[in-house]
């Protein structure tokens, strides 16, 4: 089917008139994608026949931000203290040296006097790394210093401040609320260093949780293509707005395969608006490890489908154990809002007021219970990356080979998950680096075959309970293996203690 779009000649006429004398697009004055604007380029409902003339009217606001940065390296010079050490490295010692490195990512002008939103991480250095200097690049090749307003590592956005006598081609932010799969969207940016490209698709998802776990894993996905090079750019619908700000990709080769997520507009606006104006965020904080409720989770726990997130350890002191929440709970409900994949428990609580008290709604053994909870003031990324556990840390292989003749003929542990278990006694506790009055019992093999190996057991973790049940023996742990076969379950929900690390509980499917 084709659409016919009329354009009169006076208004055509008038625009190139303007854009002769200001030197500049015409509409500047106002939003690039102000609605008197945009009624004369969006294309009718339905399939669009071009993007040509929205792409005209929004890609003068779009822009590319690069840095360049100063980068520690760590460096062996093999001269060291010798006359040659000069001439390799720049040093006598084999001490940390800087390169420099640079970075780019996308960006769009939000207002007249010269504001850009773009990616945190398109504008922050890689590890110990300081960026020097920030570049803007407007379509026409002239570049800009970029001053830092401010930028949010958990939402990963920033805000920075371009300066010129004349006013700048600008975007306005739209309601993503309104977005629907299916939908057409253009993405415009820098990929790969190639300014100004243009990509188009739809709306494949909304919010979208990529399992990521950070406060605001709630993703736009596109299948309009999306590389590096592209975070920070904008996602426009076809009313011109801007819908999304292009964030992150998921590819095994690094460019696209069709699967893109861009921040939703309803979320990254109001945080764009309280950089701007320097204004701290906060955010509510719990203080949980969650998981969410997969298949096997919800098999071990009896629970007839999907529903609410997991926690797995909660931090002493915080308002989650203040509030009686413990590790093994199910949180299906917070403040009234259920908690799903698409609304998730960190969304939920991120999004919630510091100081407010919220009821939190709980599957616990079975049975359903409401605590109140006062939400807490969310830690920077940096001390929430420090609470953070080793998931690395590596058992002694030897640990406790001299137990093995104590275990067991194969019975309802090795047939049913997979493993196989000894008792646990002081001297292995001693040599496991766990308390020596800890309850329990220690695998000691795993079958490589077995979902316990899929799902990361290994020799020498400790079961600390299985399916809520205290596991003091062999014969304990058996016996409630046994009945949860009986019961039709197809999975257990055990606790493992691991060196050096928090009790996890893990579900483990019965073959």
């Amino acid at each position: 089917m084709r659409y016919a779009y009329g354009v009169t000649s006076a208004l055509l006429l008038a625009g190139s008139v303007l854009t002769l004398v200001t030197g500049f697009p015409a509409g500047a004055q106002v939003a690039q994608n102000d609605q008197s604007e945009m009624r004369t380029v969006v294309p009718r409902a339905g399939a669009p026949s071009s993007f040509a003339d929205l792409t005209q009217q929004l890609q003068p606001a779009v822009v590319n931000i690069s840095t360049r940065q100063r980068v520690k390296v760590q460096t062996n010079n093999p001269f060291a203290g010798t006359p040659f050490g000069d001439l390799f490295g720049g040093g006598q010692g084999n001490g940390p040296q800087t390169r420099e490195a640079q970075s780019l990512g996308s960006g769009f002008i939000i207002s007249a006097d010269g504001y850009v939103v773009t990616n945190n991480h398109v504008i922050t250095a890689d590890g110990q790394g300081e960026v020097e200097s920030i570049t803007v690049t407007t379509p026409d090749g002239t570049e800009y210093p970029a001053k830092l307003i401010g930028k949010d590592a958990a939402s990963d956005l920033a805000v920075l401040k371009i300066s010129a006598p004349k006013a700048f081609p600008f975007v306005k932010f739209g309601d993503s609320r309104q977005a629907r799969v299916g939908d057409w969207v253009i993405a415009i940016g820098n990929p790969f260093g190639l300014g100004g490209t243009v990509t188009q698709g739809i709306i494949s998802a909304v919010y979208r949780n990529t399992g990521s776990g950070s406060a605001y894993d709630r993703y736009l996905q596109t299948d309009a293509s999306i590389n590096r090079g592209n975070s920070g750019g904008p996602m426009f619908d076809m009313a011109g707005n801007v819908i999304g700000i292009n964030n992150a990709i998921f590819s095994p080769t690094g460019g696209s395969v069709g699967i893109g997520f861009a921040i939703p507009a309803e979320i990254a606006a109001p945080i764009v608006d309280k950089l701007r104006a320097g204004q701290a965020i906060d955010r509510g904080y719990l203080g949980v490890r969650i998981q969410a409720l997969s298949d096997d989770l919800a098999a071990s726990l009896g629970l007839p489908k999907k529903r609410g997130e997991f926690i797995q350890a909660v931090e002493p002191g915080a308002a989650a154990a203040q509030a009686g929440i413990q590790a093994g709970d199910v949180v299906v409900k917070v403040d009234g809002k259920d908690v799903t994949p698409d609304q998730t428990l960190s969304f939920i609580v991120a999004n919630t007021t510091p100081g407010k008290r919220i009821p939190v709604e709980l599957l616990r053994n079975g049975q359903r219970l409401t605590v109140q909870a006062v939400v807490g003031k969310r830690p920077t990324e940096e001390e929430l990356a420090q609470q953070s556990f080793d998931p690395d840390a590596q058992q002694d292989e030897d640990s406790f080979a001299g137990n093995q003749q104590q275990q067991q003929a194969p019975g309802a542990l090795q047939n049913n998950l997979g493993i196989a278990a000894i008792p646990l006694n002081a001297q292995i506790a001693r040599q496991l680096g766990v308390g020596e009055d800890t309850k329990g019992v220690v695998i000691s093999a795993v079958s490589a075959s077995s979902d316990a190996a899929a799902k990361g057991l290994q020799r020498g973790d400790i079961v600390l309970s299985a399916n809520y049940i205290s596991v003091a023996s062999v014969a304990d742990f058996e016996k409630i293996v046994r009945t949860a076969k009986t019961e039709g379950r197809e999975a257990v929900l055990l606790r493992i203690q691991r060196r050096g690390q928090p009790p996890i509980y893990t579900p483990v499917r019965i073959r």
